[in-house]
């Protein structure tokens, strides 16, 4: 039997897949598939490991997140209304005049939003920023970042990278979403990243790769890397692009694409078991 943290979060995920596909939908264009890989990972982080008051966005020792690979904003804004952010109605505003919800996340805009996000790399290195500056609080905090593996091509991702390991910041959790694809094709073909658990040891960080569609997986690498003493965490979550998503799922094209109504209406149906593929 599926244990009830884990069978609750499968079911936060879905959720958040659920929002996501309805608000890219219904606007009709967005990034469909880097955000729909992020699900599970999202729904661990919130609703299970995270140090976060809706009540309370600001307050000083809670945990950060910075997700570096801005594109997959739609998911974090699904779990953000899930929390308790803002309203779960506003996710369809996504990406319209006036919204609070931009393509790309803005944390001048957004409740919940640590940090705006979109140029590739920049990200990353604001979160070893701020996981230097949270040595210093008391009582300890943790700062969590998701990368892309498009973005790892970045050389600032590598040098952000040195100086976590310098500073052995052990408060640093880090996600690279390794979905295997980028907006010019896959990722080997591109500029090839493997073996990238190796690159990160090398670089001097505790390394774990994991199913990133796995709750439970993903569960015990956060708790293990809360264990390890004296290095920044690097868990590679190998993930499928366009997840859950029937017309999206393990696409290149799903970086950003148009999703007419009845792309977007099946696949809930087909989330929700009432159809199959």
């Amino acid at each position: 039997m599926m244990d009830k943290k884990i069978e609750l979060l499968v079911e936060k995920a879905n959720e958040i897949r659920k929002l996501t596909i309805q608000s890219v939908g219904k606007l009709g264009v967005g990034h469909i598939g880097g955000a729909l890989s992020l699900c599970e990972v999202l729904a661990v982080l919130y609703f299970e490991v995270m140090n976060v008051d809706p009540e309370d966005s600001g307050m000083e020792n809670r945990d950060r997140m910075v997700l570096s690979k801005g594109h997959g904003g739609p998911a974090l804004y699904a779990a953000l209304a899930l929390k308790g952010f803002f309203p779960v109605g506003e996710l369809d505003t996504l990406n319209r005049p006036g919204t609070r919800l931009p393509s790309h996340c803005d944390r001048k805009l957004t409740n919940g939003i640590d940090m705006s996000t979109g140029s590739l790399g920049q990200g990353f290195s604001a979160a070893v920023g701020m996981a230097i500056a949270a040595e210093a609080e008391k009582p300890y905090m943790y700062v969590y970042t998701i990368i892309g593996d498009g973005e790892s091509q970045e050389g600032q991702i590598w040098e952000a990278a040195l100086c976590a390991a310098s500073r052995k910041l052990d408060n640093l959790i880090a996600f690279t979403d390794y979905n295997k694809m980028q907006l010019d094709g896959m990722t080997e073909e591109v500029n090839g990243l493997e073996p990238l658990d190796k690159k990160w040891d090398s670089f001097g960080w505790h390394v774990q790769s994991v199913n990133g569609h796995d709750i439970g997986e993903i569960l015990y690498a956060v708790d293990n890397a809360k264990k390890f003493k004296g290095k920044p965490n690097m868990i590679i979550l190998n993930t499928i692009k366009g997840k859950g998503g029937y017309f999206c799922e393990n696409m290149v094209a799903s970086h950003n694409m148009q999703i007419t109504e009845e792309n977007w209406r099946r696949a809930l149906d087909i989330l929700d078991g009432k159809e199959g593929i």
